[in-house]
């Protein structure tokens, strides 16, 4: 009888165990993880949709055999260029403000900071990506050049010059700022020793792999028309836009 009683009360738990309402905090956590993962796909379709279309579009007006052919591709490179700094900023913003909520939340449901941990990898290819996009931005100047229009050249060489300083400027703070936050990673890890955090955390902080190798085909897209603006290969016209196709579709649906 007693092992019948046993056998009852280890199924009624079991039950119990599985409609029971989540851990405290559980929703909260996943619904906080969602949000920084939008933010994250949010901020890289931006950085990939401005290398890809500000690349495609200057490799256009190289190619572009007459005057007129290459002033319309200037004016939209520097629209495109124009356009992608505010983008990529704001994005980027939300991410981080996103993903500082997530770790801080972390921390304080369960005594560690599960998220966060790929930091110093990915700013340093964020920045990167950043200084591609003010190099292309950099060469604006040219297509107008090429256009005859040497007045309007001359003045955004001189916006360009004023940017390059603050570019230059800002990549030396963010170096600063990348070595000081890694060297307190590190330290925090240390004193930390390890703390293996709740175990009843749903989440675990990790990212869904199936967009992976969708990111993978923006990225060798991207890096091949880059590859293409610096002449190291000559692609065929229509590759190029087969190129800038496939980043921008793989960048659209990937995560979803």
């Amino acid at each position: 009888m007693r092992g019948t009683t046993t056998y009852g009360d280890a199924i009624m738990t079991v039950m119990l165990l599985t409609e029971m309402a989540p851990p405290p905090g559980a929703q909260e956590m996943a619904g906080l993880r969602s949000r920084a993962r939008a933010a994250r796909r949010g901020a890289l379709v931006a950085l990939t949709a401005s290398i890809a279309l500000l690349t495609t579009v200057q490799l256009l007006a190289d190619r572009a055999a007459t005057r007129e052919q290459t002033l319309p591709l200037a004016v939209l490179s520097l629209a495109i260029f124009t356009a992608a700094l505010p983008v990529m900023a704001i994005t980027q913003y939300v991410w981080g403000a996103r993903a500082r909520l997530v770790r801080r939340r972390e921390q304080e449901l369960y005594a560690v900071a599960r998220s966060g941990r790929a930091r110093p990898l990915t700013r340093p290819a964020v920045a990167a990506c950043w200084a591609v996009t003010l190099l292309l931005g950099w060469t604006v100047p040219r297509s107008f050049r090429e256009a005859a229009l040497y007045n309007f050249a001359d003045t955004l060489s001189w916006a360009v010059e004023a940017l390059s300083v603050i570019s230059v400027t800002a990549g030396v703070l963010f170096l600063l700022w990348w070595a000081r936050d890694v060297v307190g990673m590190l330290a925090r890890a240390l004193r930390s020793g390890g703390s293996p955090g709740d175990p009843w955390d749903p989440g675990g902080g990790t990212r869904p792999g199936e967009g992976a190798a969708l990111w993978t085909g923006a990225a060798v897209a991207v890096v091949a028309l880059l590859g293409a603006r610096a002449h190291l290969w000559e692609p065929a016209t229509g590759v190029v836009y087969a190129l800038l196709t496939a980043a921008l579709v793989c960048g659209v649906v990937t995560d979803e």
